[in-house]
Order: C-alpha cells, then sequence, then structure tokens
C-alpha cells in the first residue's frame, strides 16, 4: 500500500514533466498507445469522482453564501478569457476554423482539478477552490456548447445535444456523485477512499493524457509554420490566464489565500476535458491547440506558485517595515517623560 501511494505521489509531484513526455510517447506511438481509446470516458469519469470525494453539499452552499470571489473567478474563466481567445485566436489564425476552435475549447472548459492541488500547495483558499472547481465542474455541460455556439457560430458543426451528454457523464455526475458519497459517509470518502483511489486517478490522468495525444501525431510529425505559431501562442496565452486572477485579486485587494486561488483557477484548464470533448466532437486538428497546452500547464503553475510566493513575501515584508515606521512615528510624536 506504501508504494502504491507513493506512485501516486510521485505522479502528482513531477506532472510538469510526465505530461510533456506521455505527449511525446502518444505521439511517437499512436498506433500502440490508441488502445486506451475506448477507455477513456470512464477513466476520465473515475477522475471526476476521486476529485470531487474532497468537496461536499456544505462547500457549495457557503460558495453561495459569500460568492463573490467565485463568481468573478467564473466570469473570468468562462467569458472573459474564451472571448479574449476567440479574438486572438481568429486574428493570427482566422484562415483556418479548426485551429480556432481547438483554441476556444482550450479556454472553454471548467477549472482544472488539479488546481486544488497547487492551492493547497501554496496556501490559497481550499473551500473557496473546491466549490469554484465543482460550479464549473457542473455548469461545464450548458457553458462549453454555447460558447462555441456563440462564439463560432456555423464556422464550425457542434453537436450540443451530444457534448453536453458527454460533458455529464464524465463531469457534472461524477462529480455529484463523489460529493453526495462523502456527505452520506460523513467524511469518510475524504478522508479513506479519496486517498486509497488517489494513485489510480493519477494512473488514470496518465492513460487519458497518453490516449488524447495520439490524435495530434499526424500534425506534430508534419509541423507547418502555423502549427509552430500555433504552439507559441498557447504558450503565451496560457501565462496571460494566471496574470488575469492575480493581478485582478490584487487590484480588488483580496486576502492573499483568495490571491492564490484566484490566479491558479483562472491559469489552470482541464484539458483532458477538452482533448476529449475534440476527439469525440471534432476534426484532429482541433485537437492540436488542446493537447498541446499539457506542454506548458504544470510548467506555468510551478512557476507562478514561486512567483506568488515570493510576490507574498515581499508583502508581508513591506507591511512590516510599514508597521515599524508608523511604531517609529508614534514614539517620535509622544512627548517625553
Amino acid at each position: 500500500m506504501q508504494s502504491w501511494q507513493s506512485l501516486g505521489k510521485f505522479i502528482g509531484s513531477h506532472l510538469a514533466f510526465i505530461a510533456p513526455t506521455c505527449v511525446a510517447l502518444g505521439v511517437l506511438f499512436p498506433d500502440q498507445i490508441s488502445v486506451i481509446k475506448p477507455f477513456v470516458t470512464a477513466l476520465f469519469a473515475f477522475m471526476t469522482f476521486q476529485g470531487a470525494l474532497s468537496n461536499t453539499l456544505e462547500n457549495l452552499v457557503d460558495a453561495f453564501r459569500r460568492p463573490a470571489a467565485m463568481l468573478v473567478t467564473l466570469l473570468i474563466s468562462a467569458v472573459a478569457i474564451p472571448c479574449a481567445a476567440f479574438a486572438l485566436g481568429s486574428l493570427f489564425f482566422g484562415g483556418n476554423p479548426n485551429l480556432v476552435c481547438g483554441i476556444v475549447l482550450e479556454y472553454s472548459v471548467p477549472v482544472a482539478v488539479v488546481s486544488a492541488m497547487w492551492i493547497n500547495m501554496f496556501g490559497g483558499d481550499l473551500s473557496q477552490g473546491l466549490a469554484t472547481l465543482l460550479v464549473s465542474t457542473v455548469i461545464s455541460p450548458v457553458t462549453i456548447p454555447l460558447t462555441l455556439r456563440l462564439l463560432l457560430g456555423a464556422s464550425v458543426e457542434v453537436d450540443a445535444a451530444g457534448m453536453m451528454l458527454n460533458m455529464l457523464v464524465e463531469i457534472a455526475l461524477p462529480a455529484l456523485a463523489g460529493m453526495v458519497v462523502n456527505d452520506l459517509t460523513r467524511g469518510w470518502g475524504k478522508r479513506v477512499l479519496s486517498p486509497a483511489i488517489a494513485p489510480a486517478a493519477k494512473v488514470a490522468l496518465v492513460l487519458v493524457i497518453l490516449s488524447n495525444s495520439t490524435n495530434v501525431s499526424p500534425y506534430i510529425r508534419n509541423l507547418t509554420p502555423q502549427l509552430v505559431g500555433v504552439t507559441v501562442f498557447i504558450g503565451l496565452f496560457a501565462m496571460s490566464g494566471y496574470f488575469w486572477g492575480l493581478i485582478i485579486s490584487r487590484l480588488w485587494r483580496r486576502p492573499r489565500a483568495t490571491q492564490v486561488t484566484m490566479t491558479f483557477q483562472t491559469g489552470m484548464r482541464n484539458i483532458s476535458a477538452g482533448a476529449v470533448i475534440a476527439g469525440q466532437f471534432f476534426p484532429g486538428e482541433v485537437m492540436f491547440p488542446v493537447i498541446i497546452g499539457t506542454l506548458f500547464q504544470q510548467v506555468l503553475a510551478a512557476c507562478f506558485g514561486s512567483f506568488m510566493r515570493w510576490l507574498l513575501a515581499r508583502d508581508d515584508a513591506s507591511a512590516g517595515s510599514e508597521e515599524s515606521l508608523s511604531g517609529a512615528a508614534e514614539r517620535l510624536s509622544s512627548p517625553n517623560r
């Protein structure tokens, strides 16, 4: 059991290296790895269920009682960023509707489940993060088809009904099931079941990335200047997503835990969900902008985590200096006794 848990921890702590490696293997050995494809839906549903075991219905209720940070995060991630992705994607790659569709899809999917790990690691508000993750996941069967339809219109065919059913099976229903199990077992799901199956969920994530990567093999093996441009664009745009949450939360003067949470949740997307949707409902070329995001997401999360740690430490030092100066001023202004 200890070695099993160690495997899960190893995968979780080395995702920044493992994810790009999986993409490379999927590209190099598509025929061998494609045998995983029939199991992707079940694997993804299992991952969602395991992630939801850490949440409760009470978290959702609490989030609606103080919803400001959650709503702003959802507005940024589900409205502002997809619109910006569409505008910039159309500007640079407007001649290829499939690539624009992939770029929009990449930034229309829910907040990444793995964001909870980074939030917890860097001292964010985990309760707010889990609630935002839950709401983002539950509404995604509606928001994803709606976003694609409104932004892309007739330029691509969107099977809205099929996509909504797919998202319900893979994300919404497993997420709700995980919450209900945790509630009915009075926290046993979070304390016992979730840690027990967490390594299996990490393995499932690796298998999903491997499987989805096979779909972009023909494009990566035959890279064109345009696809290289898409890769650069995705890397830069993915970086901007973290800045959205960081800048807005600081201008809004939110507590440091909220700043950490908003930064990770505006920057991190459930790329595996986007890749599954792209593979099931769109031509293979749509998959390229989506799956290429796996090269950047975990690396950027680690970089921004370190940056925020430095930034917040600087804030603390600045606040300490101001308090010292204020105290000195008070002492100087006090009459001598």
